[in-house]
Formats: structure tokens, C-alpha cells, sequence
């Protein structure tokens, strides 16, 4: 039966699966906003991610919420090592061939996964146990260290983007790449960093799905599709869109399982994308970037 009550709790934990997506979604826009670059293998640095802090957590035996710290530094490494020795390559060419090149990454990184981490699924053992009920409304202590982590994260990009000079060259390249170059910018080491950023969102992103969720090499496929039709539903390399977009596809995946059943969430989520790009095609923040 459907009652106030747990509407109103199935939003709040859509917010929190959200802020998951936000992240995931905001790196992906990022490197789609500076680089114009298509990485299908998105996802997959989400798993990554995960399964770097599942083993700090277990062999350093690191605090599950700092290991989203050695999640992030680890991907973005990885990040680095894609950037220079792969998409550097094809950036530029037709898109097909970074389809390609990213469709390649996702076989290496699921089966590198297997290998150093079995096939079994794994969890991150959290520190925060229980729910925290507030006027007949509950929700995970988890979810709500997640949406402030998000938040803190968020704010850091913010001040990156628009008050530090790499920031700064960021926002310049995603307009006028070859402007950019023109005035002495390193436009390689822009695209280096852009890509590492990228990376370290979504393994902060990978962490914090293994906190909450139990995850497995096969992981990557889903977020991937889920993080491009949220950049989409925002708007291209828009920042602002992606946390939108996020809000709204968590919110609308579990409101359709708790409305119409477990079947319906990513099917609806996805009418949701159609609706606005037949109402406003270019997104809702019209793919401006910020």
C-alpha cells in the first residue's frame, strides 16, 4: 500500500542512490565537456573503484569512508595511464574509434577484476550500522554520510573549477581548445588532469556503491548507461546538469519500485530521459557548461 509516509522515505533514498549517480555522471561530464571524448568504460572505473576500497578496507584494514580516499587515488592513476596511452592516441579522429577504444577497456578492466578479485561479489563492511528514523521516515546511516560526502566533493569542484588555474584552463579548453593552446596553455596536460579528475569521481563514486551495495566485476555496464543518460538528461558537459539529472534519476528509479514494482525502476527512469529530450532536446541545462 502506498502511504505518505513511505513516499516521502522512498524520495529521500532516491536523493541518496542519486548522489551515487551525481558523481559518476559529473566525472563523465567533465571529460565530455573539455575533451569531447566518449568513454564507454566509464562504469568500469566505477567498479574499479570499488573493489580498491574493499581491499584497503581489508588488508590495510582502513576505515571504510577513508578507503573512498585510496579509491579515488587509485583510479585516478589508472585514469592517467587510459589518458596517455590510449585515448591520447585516437582524441581528434572519428568518435568511432574511441567507441571502439573504450569498448576494449571494458573487457581488460572486467577480466583484470576477475583476476585479481574472483568473480564472487563482494561488500565493504561500513562502520555505520542502523537507520536513522525521523517522523515515521527512515534512512541508512550510510546513505547519509553519502550525500554529505557528495556535497564535500561537489564544493571541492566547484572551488577547482572556478577559482584555481587548472580550473580555469579547464572551462577555457571546453570552449575554445584551439583559443586555449593560442594563449600558452599546455593543452595536454589540461586533458591529462581533466581525465584523472574524471577517473577520481568515479572511483569516489565505486567506493561508496560498495559501502552501500553489494557489487562484482560485471558491475560497470548499468552505471555506464545510467551516467550517459543522466549527462544527457542535464545537458552535455554541464556540472550543474549532471547533479540534476542525478537527483532526478535516482528519485524516479525508486519511486517507480515502490509505486509499480521491482521491474519498472530503470525502465521508467529512462521514460524520464525521453520525456525531457522530446520537451527540450538539448537537456535541461541546454549543454551549456559551467
Amino acid at each position: 500500500m502506498i502511504t505518505p509516509s513511505g513516499l516521502a522515505e522512498t524520495l529521500l533514498w532516491g536523493v541518496a542512490n542519486g548522489c551515487i549517480y551525481i558523481l559518476l555522471a559529473a566525472g563523465l561530464s567533465i571529460i565530455f565537456g573539455v575533451m569531447k571524448l566518449v568513454n564507454f568504460a566509464h562504469g568500469q572505473l566505477l567498479m574499479i573503484g570499488a573493489y580498491l576500497a574493499f581491499t584497503a578496507s581489508v588488508v590495510l584494514g582502513l576505515n571504510a569512508y577513508l578507503s573512498i580516499l585510496v579509491a579515488m587515488g587509485g583510479v585516478a592513476l589508472i585514469g592517467l595511464g587510459v589518458e596517455r596511452f590510449t585515448f591520447r592516441k585516437v582524441l581528434g579522429t572519428d568518435k568511432l574509434n574511441e567507441i571502439f577504444v573504450s569498448l576494449g577497456l571494458i573487457y581488460i578492466f572486467e577480466n583484470a577484476a576477475v583476476l585479481l578479485w574472483g568473480n564472487k561479489s563482494a561488500q565493504i563492511a561500513s562502520p555505520l550500522h542502523g537507520l536513522l528514523s525521523l517522523g515515521g521516515i527512515s534512512i541508512s546511516y550510510d546513505r547519509i554520510a553519502a550525500m554529505g560526502i557528495v556535497i564535500v566533493i561537489l564544493l571541492s569542484i566547484i572551488f577547482l573549477m572556478k577559482k584555481t588555474k587548472i580550473g580555469l584552463a579547464m572551462r577555457a579548453t571546453s570552449q575554445k581548445s584551439d583559443a586555449t593552446q593560442l594563449m600558452g596553455i599546455n593543452i595536454e596536460k589540461v586533458y591529462i588532469f581533466t581525465f584523472a579528475l574524471g577517473a577520481a569521481l568515479a572511483g569516489a563514486a565505486g567506493a561508496l556503491y560498495g559501502i552501500i551495495f553489494p557489487f562484482s566485476p560485471a558491475l560497470g555496464a548499468l552505471p555506464t548507461i545510467k551516467a550517459f543518460a543522466i549527462i544527457i538528461l542535464g545537458g552535455l558537459g554541464s556540472i550543474p546538469g549532471a547533479v540534476v539529472g542525478g537527483l532526478l534519476y535516482g528519485i524516479a528509479e525508486n519511486t517507480a519500485g515502490y509505486v509499480l514494482g521491482g521491474i519498472w525502476p530503470d525502465a521508467i527512469a529512462f521514460v524520464l530521459l525521453i520525456v525531457v529530450l522530446v520537451i527540450k532536446p538539448t537537456g535541461i541545462f541546454g549543454g551549456k557548461g559551467d
